[in-house]
């Protein structure tokens, strides 16, 4: 087997992202900063301006609905930069070992179109991709089959007739990775660096 490609997820991958991070300076008591981003700043929510809602109309939106807590919403974007604690080193060391043997590499994230920038501007490694989907540019998202056929078209855009079999995507979420695999992508579930490296090495990618 030939890998020509490998294609990451960032958040859990390569980004230490999680609204609780910020929140936690916000809402001392456990139980109630857990309810208040299950039910109100929920992921379901969040995923929404993935996928190319504006931060504005989102905020604008969920402040109308509960406008009780619109200081702790307005703050969730407000103090966005504060979610993403940084780089997952061992994960970063994966793709900077593949940058080195100059494996291609792409990027593929569920990602807001405009937090997505600051990130480009404050993480090096990211000049490592050629090619970066990011969701909330394209208005698509995973694990929707429409965003992987995008992301293989920037590849073959680099790559000339690569195959959907050469082309390896690492994502920290199972159904990504099921999504990926359904359309004849190899797939790594990632849970830790290290078994992501092993798998890597099944695939005859030898770090």
């Amino acid at each position: 087997m030939t890998i020509r490609a490998v294609v990451f997820d960032f958040g859990g991958v390569l980004f230490d992202w999680s609204p609780q991070h910020l929140y936690r300076k916000l809402i001392d008591d456990d139980q109630e900063r857990q309810w208040f981003l299950d039910n109100i700043c929920t992921q379901v929510w969040n995923t929404e301006q993935d996928a190319g809602r504006s931060l504005a109309e989102a905020t604008r939106t969920l402040i109308t609905q509960y406008p009780q807590h619109e200081a702790l919403i307005q703050a969730y974007y407000d103090r966005w930069p504060e979610m993403l604690r940084g780089p997952l080193k061992e994960g970063v060391a994966i793709l900077e070992a593949l940058h080195e043997m100059k494996m291609p590499l792409f990027g593929l994230t569920n990602w807001s179109a405009e937090t997505f920038p600051y990130a480009r501007e404050n993480y090096p490694f990211l000049q490592y991709f050629r090619n970066i989907v990011v969701s909330g540019e394209v208005k698509l998202i995973k694990p929707d089959a429409a965003i992987y056929q995008a992301s293989l078209e920037q590849i073959r855009a680099h790559l000339k007739d690569v195959k959907p079999s050469e082309v390896v995507f690492i994502d920290d979420v199972a159904d990504n990775i099921e999504a990926a695999i359904a359309l004849g992508w190899q797939g790594i579930h990632h849970v830790t660096a290290e078994r992501t490296r092993d798998a890597l090495r099944a695939l005859g990618v030898n770090l």
